[in-house]
């Protein structure tokens, strides 16, 4: 595999009845922090309702940050296309791409709140269907094709962009999936990457993760598509670091209690609901179950090794962004990971240690010569100041 990349996905989680401004504003200032870091990607929710996950516009967002950062890769995580017109959100991307000068990417998926889709009318089934339609006339347009098309939704009658994208071709495009074939099914018939966001959120997405290759290479085959590049397989992960393990433990009480207790008693989404009664149980629901890291860099390294042999390889791992620890230990949590975590799966770390070890094993012979290059020059001046030359 080639060198491990590192990001976060972003919904974001905040406590309803806080300042939503500022929360927004914090989510701007973790994203140029790990712009800073040297993070590869941010990809960025869409949701609609539960008080939670307050970005409405990922493109929006994406354009905010990407007049505060400089390389990191920005991308929507996801655009829910099936409550969307397809051409306006083709169109959007587009434009978006020349504003960021080709760090942005598409994340598409269904839509995981009932409570978004229900105010337009469109149930999950609904969502799931207009997902697979939606995406063929999105990627034909990218293609430059004019698309003539009556969904469920929207009636395009000669639809063309009229912008290519800044990026050539066009775009990196990445399925969401949980726990169903759906996403990877469908990644492998559009030729996209896939963004697992259940790759250990849950025990099932977790089960499911080298099936879901299979599934993407299957795909790609029947419909003639190249061979897909595990580089473009994303992992979402849970994880919060701290110098000790008893530090992150207390650095988690500060909002890990609201996160679980989201998903299992507000928002409709199932899939994600995850068990606990208690702070201690919920961080040892998140160590023991194997879907995440509360502790230490040690432990953190360890669970990136767990999912690349559960997996057989992936491109990608992206931190979910959450609120389980204040801000300040939050940020300290992905530097720790950036500074020790990266180096391991990035092919430099050993180096530094090689080069440490051959100093270690010959510093007795070259710490003496340094010492008879002192005495020989000591002993130089020494003739020189009695000879007068």
């Amino acid at each position: 595999m080639s060198r491990l990349r590192f990001g976060t996905f972003l919904a974001p989680f905040h406590a309803p009845g806080q300042n939503p401004t500022l929360a927004i504003q914090r989510d701007l200032d973790l994203v140029s922090h790990l712009d800073a870091l040297g993070y590869d990607e941010a990809w960025i929710g869409e949701h609609h309702s539960a008080g939670s996950e307050i970005i409405a516009s990922p493109e929006i967002f994406i354009a905010a940050a990407a007049e505060r950062t400089r390389t990191i890769r920005l991308g929507t995580g996801v655009t829910s296309i099936s409550y969307h017109n397809p051409l306006w959100v083709a169109d959007r991307m587009v434009m978006l791409d020349h504003l960021t000068r080709g760090r942005t990417m598409l994340g598409v998926g269904p839509g995981s709140l009932p409570t978004d889709s229900a105010m337009i009318g469109l149930n999950p089934t609904d969502t799931r269907e207009l997902l697979e339609v939606n995406l063929d006339i999105i990627t034909r347009l990218l293609r430059g094709e004019t698309v003539t098309r009556q969904t469920k939704t929207h009636n395009l009658i000669d639809a063309q962009l009229q912008l290519r994208p800044y990026t050539d071709p066009c775009f990196e495009l990445a399925v969401a999936a949980v726990a169903s074939p759906t996403g990877p099914r469908m990644a492998g018939r559009f030729g996209a990457g896939l963004l697992s966001i259940g790759a250990t959120l849950t025990q099932d997405g977790f089960d499911a993760l080298a099936h879901h290759w299979s599934v993407v290479e299957e795909r790609a085959a029947h419909f003639g598509q190249p061979t897909p590049d595990r580089a473009g397989w994303r992992l979402v992960g849970l994880m919060h670091i701290a110098d000790t393990k008893e530090q992150a433990y207390r650095d988690v009480e500060y909002g890990i209690e609201q996160w679980f207790n989201y998903f299992k008693k507000v928002a409709a989404f199932p899939q994600m609901a995850v068990d606990g009664s208690n702070i201690r149980e919920m961080i040892d629901f998140i160590n023991d179950a194997g879907i995440g890291a509360i502790g230490t860099v040690s432990d953190a390294k360890a669970q990136v090794r767990k999912l690349t042999e559960q997996s057989g390889g992936f491109g990608a791992f992206l931190l979910l962004g959450h609120e389980w620890a204040n801000p300040e230990a939050t940020k300290k949590s992905f530097e720790l990971i950036a500074q020790h975590v990266f180096p391991e799966f990035q092919d430099q770390a050993e180096g530094t240690r090689a080069a440490a070890a051959r100093a270690t094993d010959t510093r007795e012979a070259h710490a003496q010569s340094q010492l008879d290059a002192v005495d020989h020059m000591t002993k130089k001046y020494e003739q020189e100041k009695s000879t007068g030359s």
